[in-house]
């Protein structure tokens, strides 16, 4: 399948990866702090106590970021996990209505869950929600990435859905699975 909002899922995707650069870099600078402090005793000298405050509540968040912004991403270049064990021994006329109703189910579960997280965010943000650790980050922040990610996979479950209706009603002989890979998409 051909997404036309690649370019928007790549970008939740660098979003992702930022994300998890980021996780990288505050655990490596504050392993290397404790590394110095613990070279700097071993040589006979003072520590100095250098830590980055809130490190594992950064990297929770960053790595809730990194997931839901990401899902979008994963799901069009097909690295979510399928079980089609059943469904794959079926001709291509009747599978695709089996994907049109799993598409279904996703895009109205992902609305829901983005329907949700939007009120979660905004009643976070009438009431100045804090986070309970060490840096009291306001809660929309991460839930808006939240939000963000959820809403990209729900657009990529609609153009899916779109697309897999349109070869359903016109040409089901011609349906492949949706972890098929695109002639094209092989590198």
């Amino acid at each position: 399948m051909m997404f036309k909002f690649d370019k928007l899922y790549r970008l939740g995707a660098w979003g992702a990866a930022a994300c998890m650069v980021a996780i990288c870099t505050l655990i490596a600078l504050q392993v290397t702090f404790r590394l110095v402090d613990a070279l700097l005793v071993l040589v006979g000298l003072s520590r100095l106590g250098v830590s980055i405050t809130g490190v594992s509540e950064m990297a929770s968040y960053l790595l809730v970021g990194a997931t839901f912004l990401g899902l979008a991403y994963t799901f069009v270049h097909h690295a979510h996990i399928r079980v089609t064990l059943l469904i794959s021994r079926l001709p291509s006329a009747i599978r695709v209505w089996f994907e049109v109703f799993g598409l279904l189910i996703a895009v109205v579960i992902s609305l829901l869950l983005a329907y949700g997280l939007i009120g979660l965010a905004r009643e976070s943000f009438q009431y100045n929600d804090v986070s309970s650790g060490f840096l009291s980050i306001p809660l929309w922040i991460p839930q808006l990435v939240l939000v963000v990610g959820v809403g990209l996979l729900a657009l990529a479950l609609l153009e899916a859905l779109w697309i897999a209706l349109r070869i359903a009603i016109h040409d089901p002989a011609s349906f492949r699975e949706a972890t098929a890979i695109d002639d094209n998409e092989a590198h």
